[in-house]
């Protein structure tokens, strides 16, 4: 089957320092454009972000800082890749979330005037989400192959989750049968508060993860911006996370 296109679509993905849109660098792009008579141009490209790339995303895809050491910066390819990709369509894996937007930010420290207008952004990772519901009903029916009866009733809902998580330890041989195993899988360990707003680095200190200082240490923040505190205080913050802050502001105070 041929894609009935309008224009070029260019798929592509994105290998990059980490998930900071504003701060993250690409370090890798690489590129299929399909023609509207389904010809295909392959470009594949190493970018040199000149920045360290940290260890954990270099044990996710394999790039290291030796391996882009004499690749080009982003900016001496931008004006190649802005032609490669004019007029064209384009298409990712969770790549309106992340990709595209980080490729717009390295295309605007460069300089370069890079259309946005009159595109069209498909992503097949929301079109998956959206075609194969990720919920509980459909947990349970993938990995247990049954209907929960009563969907919405508590004690319903729990039962069929305790036999989803029985499931998946027995349908994957990687799966620890182990709650440590099972915690880090289930992506809480780095943050500081339930909610994330705070996380641990690699050198196990608490940053902040979001707004203008995200990535900062939080001691750093709060002697610094002195209005930081009260500002998050009397924001739209959870409980927990007002009382995590307070443990850190009161840490520092007095230590």
């Amino acid at each position: 089957m041929q894609l009935n296109l309008k224009k070029p679509l260019v798929v592509f993905d994105l290998e990059t320092t980490g998930i900071s849109i504003s701060n993250d660098r690409i370090v890798e792009i690489a590129c299929i454009k399909v023609h509207i008579d389904g010809s295909e141009e392959i470009k594949l490209l190493k970018i040199n972000p000149g920045m360290p790339i940290p260890p954990e995303s270099t044990a996710i895809h394999g790039i290291s800082d030796a391996d882009v050491a004499n690749a080009p910066k982003f900016n001496e390819v931008a004006k190649e890749l802005a032609d490669f990709m004019k007029g064209c369509d384009f298409a990712g894996f969770n790549s309106n979330k992340f990709d595209f937007p980080l490729l717009v930010e390295e295309f605007l420290r460069a300089g370069v005037d890079f259309d946005v207008e009159n595109r069209k952004f498909i992503d097949a990772q929301r079109i998956y989400h959206t075609m194969e519901p990720r919920n509980l009903g459909a947990a349970y029916k993938f990995y247990c192959n049954k209907t929960i009866e009563n969907a919405h009733h508590a004690m319903d809902d729990t039962r069929a989750t305790l036999e989803v998580l029985m499931a998946q330890i027995n349908h994957y041989e990687n799966l620890k049968n182990d709650i440590d195993h099972l915690h880090v899988m289930s992506g809480q360990t780095r943050n500081v508060d339930l909610a994330g707003r705070m996380q641990y680095n690699e050198e196990g200190k608490e940053v902040f993860n979001f707004g203008k200082h995200k990535g900062k240490l939080v001691e750093q923040v709060l002697k610094n911006d002195h209005g930081y505190y009260q500002w998050m205080m009397d924001g739209d913050f959870s409980l927990d996370t007002k009382r995590r802050l307070t443990q850190i502001k009161l840490r520092s105070k007095f230590n």
